[in-house]
């Protein structure tokens, strides 16, 4: 009988799933989850294929300032040219800056939280420059910093980055705190395992479910920093955005009489946003298990 208990209990764990199996079951049970990823990566693909839908909007059209119909999806503006077009290259530029920015605010924030939090002496100096930074006003520094080095696509990529990657590191460094002290890190510690060796195999690791949480906030949170600045006159001139198009609109005054020239890079901007959002609440929901019975 005991044989047989054993037995049943190694089939019993053998069944029972990996946390990363659990979290992925909880987020497919979701179905805001599943569709804003949809939204996400059909988003991306327009991205990707912005030459096979639409050609690149340049010079000037006949069809001046039409509301949307059958010939012109989403109107045209104040030169002729098709905003669905404009949409849809702006596509392509607002989330490779947000990813790019993104990825690198990310790096950033996760190599100095995990340093932070490992290395006790460099928590104080690391934790008030992550403090002070979260204490700044960002979207003026933003704009100072990105008025001084000039318009562009790397300009707008390095000024977000640099003011988005506190809130990682925090967010990094409060994972990684609660991880130092445990057995198994104390253990490779004293069988003398390297500091790079125990980051990499342990406070890594660790680590990076919040991170997958913060690479979609901090992307969407890029796209809306980048719109900004675009809409300010501080983007690439020479390129598409969802933040261009509007800073164009404005320009020609047709903020008030052409409402479809703001209308549908706003809704671009608002859908990647919210789902962004949504992606990763219900990541973050799945991956503390929450309603499950």
């Amino acid at each position: 009988m005991t044989a047989v208990a054993a037995t049943d209990e190694t089939k019993k764990q053998t069944r029972e799933p990996t946390p990363r199996r659990r979290t992925w079951e909880g987020f497919r049970r979701n179905p805001l989850g599943i569709g804003s990823v949809a939204v996400l990566v059909l988003m991306t693909l327009v991205a990707l294929c912005a030459p096979l839908i639409a050609p690149f909007p340049e010079g000037y059209g006949t069809d001046i300032s039409l509301p949307p119909s059958a010939a012109h999806w989403f109107g045209t503006d104040d030169v002729g040219q098709d905003v669905f077009a404009q949409v849809i290259w702006g596509t392509r530029v607002s989330i490779t800056v947000g990813a790019a920015a993104s990825a690198l605010a990310i790096l950033i924030g996760l190599l100095l939280g995990v340093v932070a939090a490992y290395f006790r002496r460099l928590d104080t100096p690391l934790g008030v420059l992550i403090d002070l930074s979260l204490s700044l006003p960002v979207l003026p520094l933003m704009i100072l910093v990105a008025a001084l080095a000039g318009p562009s696509v790397t300009t707008l990529v390095m000024v977000i980055a640099l003011f988005s990657w506190p809130e990682v590191a925090r967010v990094v460094r409060s994972q990684a705190l609660a991880i130092v002290p445990l057995p198994y890190v104390s253990a490779a510690r004293m069988l003398g395992a390297s500091a790079g060796r125990i980051i990499r195999s342990h406070l890594l690791p660790g680590v990076m479910p919040v991170v997958g949480v913060s690479v979609v906030l901090t992307v969407s949170r890029a796209v809306l920093a980048e719109a900004g600045l675009s809409f300010l006159g501080l983007g690439d001139p020479g390129s598409w955005s969802w933040g261009g198009i509007l800073h164009k609109a404005q320009l020609s005054g047709s903020l008030a009489s052409a409402w479809w020239t703001t209308l549908f890079p706003s809704l671009a901007i608002l859908l990647l946003v919210v789902a962004a959002t949504l992606v990763s609440v219900a990541y973050n929901d799945a991956r503390n298990h929450r309603g499950e019975r």
